[in-house]
């Protein structure tokens, strides 16, 4: 399994970086800025590679999101890309200090949030994706390789 685990990134780092249009989203939720872009990158990445590449490519991060309507925003972008994995968003679930607790990685105050039911699991630290299907977050393991949405 690690032989072809290592292959596949190798391989994922060899593709050319391609750089997708930023797309400026209609209506600005409350406590959010006009200026604010979303790009959805198709690209698989593990959180960690995800969250260099917005930094890197965009000057960004992972996108944080603040309200319903950002979350349907975001899960409409995705939707675009016809692909089947839903892709990391900005948020962690740790354990600190002996309580679980989630986190946005850009440190943005959490006064949203939108987990599937019986999330966030609460077994080792976790990442956020967010569902294309249902718009729903869901705790992953942060090695996954999934897209994700950068916001800068």
């Amino acid at each position: 399994m690690w032989p072809c685990l290592l292959l596949a990134l190798a391989l994922l780092g060899t593709v050319p970086a391609s750089h997708p249009a930023p797309r400026q989203l209609q209506g600005v939720p409350a406590g959010e800025t006009s200026q604010m872009r979303y790009t959805f990158v198709k690209k698989l990445r593990t959180y960690a590679h995800a969250q260099s590449y917005c930094q890197d490519t965009y000057r960004g991060q992972l996108a944080s999101v603040h309200s319903s309507a950002r979350n349907q925003e975001l899960k409409k972008l995705a939707r675009t890309y016809n692909t089947f994995l839903s892709p990391w968003i900005g948020a962690v679930t740790s354990c600190r200090e002996g309580k679980w607790e989630s986190h946005w990685e850009d440190s943005s105050p959490w006064n949203y949030a939108n987990w599937a039911p019986t999330q966030p699991l609460h077994i080792a630290t976790t990442c956020t994706t967010l569902s294309i299907r249902d718009g729903l977050w869901r705790s992953r393991f942060c090695l996954q390789l999934r897209p994700f949405i950068c916001q800068y």
